[in-house]
This record gives C-alpha cells, sequence and structure tokens, in this order.
C-alpha cells in the first residue's frame, strides 16, 4: 500500500527514472472543460474566480476527478501579483488581459509592496482546501510568472506584438526598470512562500516571454530574477522543487538550467526530445513537452507524438506534459485519452 501513495510527481522531481512518467497538462483547467464553464458563468470575473476559495479550489479538483492526473496545479494567473501591487488588472474574453501600463517613475513608486500577502490571503486558502481535498499519491504544484514576464505586461499593458515599450524601459532606464524587477522579485518569493506554507508541494516559474529578450540582457532579466526568486524561498523552504518553464529561449536553455538552480525545466514543443535527453537530462528532470495541437487533433496522431517523447526521455528523470497549455477547443476526451494512455505504461 505504502508505494501506491507514493507522489511519483516529487520523485521524479527528485532525479528519480520511473517506470511510467508522471503527468499533468498545462492549463488543465481551464475553458477546455465543460464544468469549468459552468461555474466561470455564474461568476462576474475572471479575477474573482482566481480569489474564491471555494469556486477556485472546485476548479483546480475537476482535471483531477476527471483523468487522475499525478498533479494538480493551483488554478490561478500570473497576474495576481500586480493586481495585488495596485495595478488595475481585468480580462475581456476574446482579447486577454489588460493592466494599467506603468508610465512613469511615480508609477513604481506607487506600488503596494506591503499589500501582496493580505491580498493574496484567498489564494492561500485555495491552496489549502485542494491540499485537503486531494488523494494521498497527487502532488500539489503553485506558481508564479517570472519577473521578466510579469513586467512585460505591467508595461506594456497587456500582451504585445513586438513588446516595443518594455524593450525600450529597458535600455533607456536601467535604473527604473532594474526597481521594478526587484519589487517583483521580493512580491514573488513573498507569494510562493505563502502557497508553499498552504501546502504546495513544488513550484513552477512560468516565463513565458522569456525568448523575446536580447542575448546582452538575457542574464540580467531572465537569470539574475529567477535565481534570486529560487535562493530566497529556499532559504526558508529549502526542500522544495522549483521546475522553470522559460519558452522559447533556444540555445540560452543550459545557462538557465545551470545558473538559476530549478530542478527540472519544462521545455516548449520547439526542442527535440532527443536533444533534451542528450544534452540536458543529465543535469535536470525534464518536463514536457507534447504539441498542444496534437493533443486538439487526438487520435493515433497524439498518441504518436506522445509516444515518440516518451520513447525518447523516459530512460531518464521525466514529466510528460505539453509544449505549452491546452488549447480552448480541445475535445475533453482527448485529454482522458492521452491519460490512459500515459498511465497504462506503468501496466506493462
Amino acid at each position: 500500500m505504502e508505494n501506491k501513495l507514493k507522489k511519483i510527481f516529487l520523485e521524479a522531481l527528485n532525479g528519480k527514472i520511473l517506470e511510467r512518467p508522471p503527468f499533468w497538462f498545462m492549463r488543465q483547467a481551464g475553458r477546455y472543460l465543460p464544468e469549468y464553464r459552468e461555474i466561470r458563468h455564474n461568476i462576474p470575473s475572471f479575477l474573482d474566480l482566481c480569489y474564491n476559495p471555494v469556486f477556485a479550489s472546485e476548479v483546480t479538483m475537476q482535471p483531477i476527478d476527471r483523468f487522475k492526473p499525478d498533479v494538480a496545479i493551483l488554478f490561478s494567473d500570473i497576474l495576481v501579483i500586480p493586481d495585488a501591487l495596485g495595478r488595475k488588472v481585468s480580462f475581456s474574453k476574446g482579447i486577454g488581459p489588460k493592466l494599467d501600463p506603468i508610465i512613469s517613475t511615480k508609477d513604481v513608486e506607487n506600488l503596494l509592496v506591503n499589500n501582496v500577502n493580505h491580498h493574496l490571503s484567498p489564494v492561500y486558502e485555495t491552496v489549502k482546501k485542494v491540499k485537503n481535498r486531494l488523494p494521498e499519491d497527487v502532488s500539489l504544484l503553485g506558481f508564479a510568472g517570472a519577473p521578466w514576464t510579469v513586467a512585460t505586461y505591467m508595461v506594456e499593458g497587456g500582451s504585445s506584438r513586438d513588446f516595443l515599450k518594455v524593450k525600450t524601459w529597458a535600455r533607456e532606464d536601467t535604473e527604473r526598470f532594474d526597481c521594478l524587477l526587484s519589487i517583483l522579485v521580493e512580491a514573488t518569493t513573498d507569494y510562493l512562500i505563502g502557497q508553499i506554507e498552504a501546502g504546495a508541494d513544488a513550484i513552477q516559474i512560468f516565463d513565458t516571454w522569456a525568448g523575446i529578450v536580447p542575448s546582452d540582457q538575457f542574464n540580467k532579466f531572465v537569470i539574475t530574477p529567477t535565481k534570486k526568486i529560487i535562493s530566497n524561498v529556499r532559504k526558508l523552504k529549502p526542500d522544495i522543487k522549483f521546475i522553470g518553464f522559460p519558452k522559447g529561449i533556444g540555445p540560452e536553455i543550459s545557462t538557465y538550467i545551470s545558473e538559476t538552480g530549478i530542478d527540472c525545466i519544462s521545455i516548449d514543443s520547439t526542442l527535440s526530445p532527443n536533444y533534451a535527453a542528450k544534452y540536458l537530462q543529465g543535469d535536470c528532470t525534464i518536463q514536457g513537452n507534447l504539441d498542444p495541437v496534437a493533443l486538439l487533433i487526438g487520435g493515433k496522431t497524439m498518441l504518436k507524438a506522445a509516444d515518440e517523447i516518451i520513447k525518447n526521455l523516459n530512460d531518464g528523470p521525466f514529466i510528460f506534459n505539453l509544449g505549452h497549455g491546452v488549447m480552448p477547443q480541445t475535445p475533453p476526451e482527448n485529454v482522458v485519452l492521452l491519460a490512459e494512455h500515459i498511465k497504462s505504461l506503468g501496466n506493462q
């Protein structure tokens, strides 16, 4: 009985090679699930859902109930940090996030740096509720956005095609931009410690826009802030495991692994699993990297792509995931089929 209750996700993060890979999917709770849409329909805004422990915990549990992955990832959003710092954040259907952009030194100085834990206390309550409901063999993953990625939204006022505002500001007014990143490092550290104290077993840091950083600024804006957060958290929580997801960074990925202190690298779908096995897996656990479009298509196409990834990576420490999030149009039955397929590998 004891062996069945082991959290194989944590074993993989600790470098153990397993019979079948633990799995979960980025955005495994969300719009593709009818049960999520039913809850979301009755709540005024997306952030209202994130800050409602009853409903946010229910949404977190929906994929666990439906297809039984090895991990529940907290249902929240990386932009709760700027919201906690006092910047207005909203989400519009079909448009994405909108923020009051930071345009002046005064905007940075007026950030509510002492408000984070109070503002985000409902998120910690969600973590506690989920922890109490999870099966013993399922891990709870907390997360936050990396400072660079969160800063891009805060400066651009949302997503962007060219990120010209944040790139220009980062070069022209380095001191002010460094101040913003320092505030985000401190706020994110506090937020992650709060999640861990509430029950998170491990943490993922999402750096969605790491791939747009010019090479001469990569260390300063991607490596250093992430390294500081991990170091700061481990001063209080030395045993916590970290997954990094620096999307689209190409050849910088080896430096990211060696310098940040992560235990696992989540790779996007542009990186060859064969390359990851050959050049990265000796240094850390690999997580990834099925193309979300393959999951959308489903059937033999999906299973063939999944098997190729598993064939390349399952001889080392490995967690199966996607290269990015589940697409909203994805049929839930495709996710169930993939989950059952991966779980069947442990019976062979």
